[in-house]
């Protein structure tokens, strides 16, 4: 190879990297708007179990946020 063709070959690679970087984002919209469609669907069929709430995790003991510490 010589240098036209190197010159060549990292102007090319980086068209793609920024392609790649362009069209990520709407990738990744699209394919999380679809999960949330198949879970809608799912929601609405009859007989399908419906996930229950998670249970409140309870208060860590010791320090609490915004408690004055102990002298």
């Amino acid at each position: 190879m010589n240098g036209n063709q190197i010159e060549g070959l990292i102007g090319m690679l980086a068209t793609l990297g920024i392609l790649v970087l362009l069209v990520l984002p709407s990738v990744l919209g699209i394919v999380r708007d679809r999960r949330i469609d198949r879970r809608l669907r799912a929601a609405e069929r009859p007989g399908t179990p419906r996930p229950t709430e998670p249970a409140e995790e309870p208060e860590p003991r010791g320090r609490r946020h915004g408690a004055a510490r102990p002298a």
